[in-house]
């Protein structure tokens, strides 16, 4: 009889044959950029979302790189908000500080920066708005102009998170205007409208203050639009396309690696990292036992890189 159980008997032959890996290098690590100086915060003890001033941002790329940590996203907590698209730069002033310090600490390491408005907005939408409606042609272009921004203070890629329509193709057509034709898009091409960004909203103060996302994220029962989705940013232009959430999406991720060949990301988000903690931390599972098999799951469902809060625990773990 056929017995599965022989590649199994030993650590040694289990490891000959593992399909799937997860190593640091298939990691990136996100921070939330805040302005002023000696900033250095868990939002929440041990739930991995860190709070930096531009300063720290040195010691963390370091710390990466060294780990052999695949990269680092960076998202802006501005000192001000405006609704009208005008002072980009002087909102982003404290990540153009960090991008400078994480270029000059390890300039090998991939730096990622997020490209939405729900931060720089007192609404917390993602977009510009008018009444309740958010804008989609009006917002791309402060999308792009960020891009730009971005692009021209050395990040590698550009990573739009918003979900508004074209954007791609305008923030590929401006930043080769301007020459930036080597930095990369890595397109949130599946963001669900989910119950799992909360931790992350408190991180970035940007929680919506009326209605919802439901209008511009996308519903989490459509498999099919979910596809076109993904399909729309390449033919736009996308380098890299994002799966977010990760575990709630795994047959997305699946369809995803089937339909395409660009690289892939998913996003093992705040919720879903949070959730994890608090059952480790109430006695319930293994916690990093758990986050380990989540990540194993997110890179078999086809997932070539992991946006997690895992990153800089696993490289500390050495």
């Amino acid at each position: 009889m056929m017995r599965l159980r022989r590649l199994r008997q030993t650590a040694a032959v289990r490891s000959l044959f593992t399909e799937t890996s997860v190593t640091p290098r298939h990691l990136v690590q996100p921070y939330f950029v805040v302005p002023g100086r000696d900033i250095k915060r868990e939002t929440r003890p041990g739930y991995g979302l860190w709070q930096l001033s531009a300063e720290h941002l040195r010691e963390e790329a370091l710390l990466l790189a060294r780990a052999g940590v695949g990269g680092m996203m960076l998202f802006g907590v501005p000192e001000s908000k405006r609704d009208d698209g005008q002072g980009l730069a002087a909102q982003l002033e404290p990540l153009r500080q960090a991008i400078a310090e994480v270029k000059s600490a390890a300039p090998e390491l991939p730096l990622f920066a997020d490209v939405c408005l729900c931060a720089y907005t007192t609404h917390g939408h993602c977009g510009l708005v008018r009444g309740h409606e958010v804008l989609n042609d009006e917002s791309v272009k402060v999308l792009a102009e960020m891009s730009v921004l971005f692009a021209s203070w050395g990040v590698d890629f550009v990573c739009p998170s918003d979900m508004m329509d074209g954007r791609v193709r305008a923030i590929r057509a401006a930043l080769d205007g301007h020459g930036h034709t080597n930095t990369s898009i890595v397109s949130y091409a599946i963001k669900m409208a989910s119950a799992f960004y909360g931790p992350f909203r408190e991180a970035a103060h940007s929680a919506p203050s009326f209605g919802d996302r439901k209008s511009y994220q996308m519903p989490a029962h459509n498999r099919r639009e979910a596809r076109r989705e993904l399909l729309a940013d390449v033919d736009e232009g996308a380098d890299a396309l994002l799966v977010k959430p990760a575990l709630s999406n795994l047959d997305l991720l699946r369809d995803a690696r089937e339909a395409t060949d660009v690289p892939l990301f998913a996003y093992q988000v705040s919720g879903e990292y949070a959730t994890l903690r608090a059952a480790g931390d109430a006695g319930l599972i293994d916690f990093e036992r758990a986050v380990e098999e989540t990540l194993v799951s997110i890179r078999r469902a086809g997932a070539d890189v992991v946006v997690t809060y895992a990153a800089r625990p696993w490289a500390l773990r050495g």
